[in-house]
Parts: structure tokens; C-alpha cells; sequence
């Protein structure tokens, strides 16, 4: 859905990673018949003064298991206090979590996860030990501290808080949940929350065979219980949506701006602001790519488009979203993030400043201000990898820089960390608050499995050390639809670096991109050849093979070929 502007064709027109967090890793005895052993991995995803949240991370190294048990103990007090993916208890220091009948069965080497969130009085030490149905799993290592940049303070009650994913479950698309479940070996990602892409109207409200705004709240309130859960929805149906590409264009025309405001937003905010959905934290993405088309793809720039220079004339899109984010925003428990493309489009001088300009312009339109964007998120259905670290923007081989490199092409930036972190900084010199969040969709770029490079590139020329290194394997920067290659990245967790409010699964894994062929609809998606595996490219990929896998179905349909992919390269390994 994203795209590029090559840096080498606008010249022409012109003549870690790494989460920070306390970790501990346990081993158990090696696989092998009739024994038992276990990996543990204990990870504090963020810290505030008397509480923080864990993700746990269990692999059976020892023969299959139907169902496992897993316990530990605190040497410092620490309490749970709220749990999801397991049913966990706890007796004096002692803490017992056992497995869910949807996560019970473990094969050789098959993995899970569970999370909770519990109290600490100012000492929060890694459990030292931890026993998998009765056998001891030793050798954790000694835990860093835990990012306290956001959030420094517990979420206050009432009003808006900091980051609304601190303290949180996230919540579980049942229908993604059904898709993934029912592939093989897909229960080990099932239970991982996703958003809910609300891209045509007839979804408000649901059909015969999908689920309604209200059911999936319903639902969230069930997943709920008495903790804190994140809702998270995607607002994608703009008037002439998508003008620079075809597979993801929308139902309403260019000029429907007032259909896509009294039929389309204000249906959702009336539902969510129904008092009994008042307790829930609903994160809303709000409309991808919209905004970014306007500085990249309009006359002047060689990727223009006769649909994007419409959409800046009649300037629907900046009417759309500033209606949307003035309508959500005004909804006490709603946290509005704008989609900010991804470093491999926007990360050039001359389009991120620009495209910073343009948020800004969008949400201070249709009565919109500034207070009511709670951040931006980056890489949303994209594969940009979130942190290299074979390579620097600074180095260079052989006094070439590597911005001169064929793959960065002059961008300022090589990944979706740094980029996020950037993008936020200008956001926040343009009058943005200084407590605005990133989000960063990490649902698809892991990179992993045996292409993955484990160290720099041959220092033969600036391309081989980058080409050698760089974990993004795409053909090209530009390459958007259904990525051969790509696998599964971070999973969602909150506050994993400064200035970001957590890693987020926005793009549901398994859902196509688009089309790989012409296939008639009623969804007012088209064929785009970048979606095409036959396809060798335009001036947007450097007219480069568009890297798409084949056979896949209209945009947001299950395609299990694209899910199994993205489970064999996922990064970090399932």
C-alpha cells in the first residue's frame, strides 16, 4: 500500500532491533526421547512506579506436551496483578501460569507466549528460576533496566492517559484469530492482537459474514475483564482513497466528501461514544496513505498522478481526516495516531518536512486542533525493517557514503526506528505536543529465516556492504504488494524505545495486499501490477521486478500462502 519516491528519478525530474526491557532466558535439558526440557524467555516490556507489564515467551525443547504449567517465584515482592493468554495464580512469592486450551499443545521445539501485568514496591528483579511442568529451567541472565521514556508514571484515571497501551491488554480480532488458527502451525500467532480495518461503510455496521464495530466491541469488552484493553481500528475509506495506486481504491468517489462524513465517521463515533464502551482505550489509525500522496505523488514530482492532483485540489483528504480527527478525538477514551508512510517514502529531506507540514495542515481542518492527534504511526501494511544493524546512515566504504548507495538512495534514514524517532522530532518543532507518541507496524517486517544476514557486506563497494547486510531483502525500497521473503516482525508490546508507544500488528498477517490478477468486485478495488510477480516495475521501484507473490486475492482477503511465508521468516523465530 505504501510507497517510494526513488530519490535518482526526482534528481533526474529536477535537471535495535533492539527492545528495550529486562530479559531473562532460561534452558532446560536438551530434546530427546522421553525427556523433558524448556526455554524461558521473561521480558519487561515497560516499567512505571509500581507497576509494569511482562511478556513471556515459553519453547518446549523436550518431547511434545498437550498442555504445560509453568512456575516461578519473586524474590522481591512483586504481585500479579491482571493476566491474558494463560490463567495464571499466584500464593505468596509463588507463581503458577498454566495453558489455555488454545495454547496448550507444544511440539519439539514449538513456542508460545503469555503476558500480565503485576505491581513492584521499587525493586523488580528477573525470577531466577522457572520450572515447565516440573522441570527446572536454569541459566537466566542478569535483566537491563526497562524503558521509563514513556511511561515514567502509572496511567492516571480518568481522562486521557500518556500512552494508552501502558498497563493494556491488546485486544483479539476473533475473525483474524479463526483465519490464523486454522492454518497449520498458525496457533502459535493466534492469539496476538490485531486491528480491525474499518474500509468500507457496510463494515460500521457488519454484513452476513463479517463482524460489526459494535460486535468487536462487545467483544473487546469480554477480553477485557477488570483490566485495561486496547481496541485498535483502522479509518480507511476516504473520498478518491489511494489516488497514486489501484488495489486499494475505495468505495466512495472524489467528490464524496460529505457521504464519507455523515455515513461513514459520524456512524462511528456515535458507536463509540456509547457510554457502555466508555472503559475501553480505542486506538484509531487514521487513514493510510492518504496525506503522504499529496507532497509525493501531485505534479512536480515524477511519480504524479492525475487522481493525487485531484485529491490536492479539491483537498478532500485534508477535509476527511481533520473531520475524523475533530469527530474521534472529542471522545474521551479515543486516541487518535495519523499514518506517516515509512522511512523508504518519506524519509528524504524534501518529503519529510513537507509531509510533517501536511499533518499539521490536516489536523487543524474542519474544526480539527492539534490536541486531538495523540501521535503517528509509520510502516502500516509495509515491510520496511525496523532497525539495521549491519549498517549506519554515517558509514561509509571506501569514502562513499552509504547514503550514496543504490539501496538508500540519499534517505536520511535506513530504518523504521530511526525514521519514527525523526518524524516525531520535526512533528514536535511544527507545534505538535511533546508527548506524542509512534506506533510502528511491525506486523510483517522480521526479515528472518536463512536469507537473514547475520553481520555488514563485503567491503568491496558501498552496494555490496549494504546489499550484503541489510535485513530488508525486497528487490527494491518500493515494493509494497505481498513481499516474497517477508516474515512476521516484533510482536505488539508497549513502550519498546524513546518516543514510542509500542510495536503494533495494524496490518493483519495473512491479508492480502492486493490482487495478483484482475479479479471483479464489489469493493471498488482494482488491479495493481504491483501486485503482479510478472511485473518489471515503474519510475516508483526503480522499474525494478515487483517482488509479489503469486495467486494472492483482492486486498484484505485471507491468503495463506502470504501467512505461511510470513511464519517461516518471522523474526524473532516462532
Amino acid at each position: 500500500m505504501s510507497r517510494t519516491i526513488p530519490r535518482t528519478a526526482l534528481l533526474a525530474a529536477l535537471s535495535l532491533v533492539t527492545a528495550a526491557g529486562a530479559t531473562a532466558t532460561a534452558f532446560g535439558t536438551s530434546a530427546g526421547a522421553a525427556t523433558a526440557g524448556c526455554k524461558v524467555e521473561y521480558q519487561i516490556s515497560n516499567q512505571w512506579n509500581t507497576g509494569f507489564g511482562a511478556n513471556v515467551i515459553v519453547t518446549n525443547t523436550g518431547d511434545p506436551v498437550a498442555s504445560w504449567t509453568l512456575e516461578w517465584s519473586y524474590a522481591n515482592g512483586q504481585e500479579v496483578t491482571q493476566g491474558w493468554n494463560a490463567t495464571i495464580t499466584q500464593s505468596g512469592a509463588a507463581v503458577t501460569a498454566k495453558s489455555m486450551s488454545y495454547n496448550g499443545s507444544l511440539a519439539t521445539g514449538g513456542s508460545t507466549s503469555f503476558g500480565f501485568n503485576g505491581s513492584h514496591t521499587g525493586t523488580n528483579a528477573v525470577p531466577a528460576t522457572f520450572k515447565l511442568n516440573g522441570v527446572t529451567c536454569n541459566g537466566a541472565t542478569d535483566p537491563t533496566q526497562p524503558p521509563t521514556t514513556p511511561p515514567t508514571t502509572p496511567p492516571p484515571t480518568g481522562g486521557k492517559v500518556d500512552n494508552p497501551y501502558a498497563g493494556a491488554k491488546m485486544y483479539v480480532n476473533p475473525e483474524w484469530s479463526a483465519h490464523a488458527a486454522a492454518e497449520p502451525g498458525g496457533s502459535r500467532v493466534s492469539n496476538q492482537p490485531t486491528a480491525v480495518w474499518l474500509d468500507r461503510i457496510a463494515l460500521v455496521t457488519g454484513t452476513s459474514g463479517t463482524m460489526g464495530l459494535r460486535d468487536h466491541l462487545d467483544a473487546a469488552l469480554t477480553q477485557k475483564g477488570g483490566g485495561e484493553l486496547v481496541v485498535q481500528l483502522v479509518i480507511y475509506n476516504l473520498p478518491g482513497r489511494d489516488c497514486s495506486a489501484l488495489a486499494s481504491n475505495g468505495e466512495l468517489g472524489p467528490t464524496e466528501i460529505d457521504k464519507y462524513k455523515t455515513q461513514y465517521i459520524d456512524p462511528i463515533a456515535a458507536i463509540l461514544a456509547e457510554p457502555k464502551y466508555a472503559g475501553l482505550r480505542i486506538v484509531t489509525t487514521v487513514e493510510i496513505d492518504s496525506l503522504p500522496n499529496l507532497v509525493t505523488n501531485v505534479s512536480g514530482r515524477p511519480t504524479a498522478t492525475a487522481n493525487c492532483d485531484v485529491m490536492k485540489t479539491n483537498g478532500n483528504y485534508v477535509k476527511g481526516v481533520g473531520y475524523a480527527l475533530n469527530k474521534l478525538g472529542s471522545i474521551a477514551n479515543v486516541y487518535n495516531y495519523v499514518d506517516a508512510g515509512h522511512h523508504g517514502w518519506l524519509g528524504w529531506d524534501d518529503n519529510l518536512g513537507a509531509s510533517a507540514e501536511m499533518f499539521k495542515q490536516a489536523a487543524t481542518a474542519e474544526g480539527s486542533t492539534l490536541s486531538n492527534v495523540h501521535g503517528f504511526i509509520v510502516n502500516t501494511a509495509n515491510y520496511s525493517a525496523l532497525k539495521e544493524d549491519n549498517f549506519k546512515i554515517d558509514d561509509s566504504v571506501n569514502g562513499t557514503s552509504v547514503r550514496q548507495s543504490k539501496w538508500v538512495d540519499w534517505n536520511r534514514y535506513t530504518d523504521e526506528l530511526s525514521y519514527a524517532q525523526g518524524m516525531r522530532t520535526k512533528l514536535v518543532s511544527l507545534g505538535f505536543d511533546a508527548h506524542i507518541g509512534m506506533l510502528i507496524d511491525t506486523s510483517r517486517n522480521g526479515w528472518g529465516g536463512t536469507a537473514r544476514p547475520t553481520g555488514p557486506g563485503a567491503l568491496t563497494s558501498v552496494d555490496t556492504y549494504v546489499n550484503g547486510g541489510r535485513y530488508d531483502r525486497r528487490i527494491h525500497l518500493g515494493n509494497w504488494c505481498n513481499q516474497s521473503g517477508a516474515g512476521l516482525g516484533e510482536r505488539p508490546q508497549a513502550a519498546p524505545a524513546a518516543g514510542i508507544d509500542a510495536y503494533v500488528w495494524i496490518k493483519p498477517p495473512g491479508e492480502s495486499d492486493g490482487a495478483s490478477k484482475e479479479i471483479p468486485n464489489n469493493e471498488g478495488k482494482g488491479f495493481d501490477r504491483m501486485c503482479d510477480p510478472t511485473y518489471t516495475g515503474n519510475v516508483r521501484n526503480g522499474n525494478s521486478m515487483s517482488g509479489a507473490l503469486p495467486n494472492a486475492p483482492l486486498a484484505g482477503q485471507w491468503f495463506s500462502a502470504q501467512f505461511q511465508e510470513l511464519m517461516k521468516n518471522a523474526y524473532p523465530a516462532l
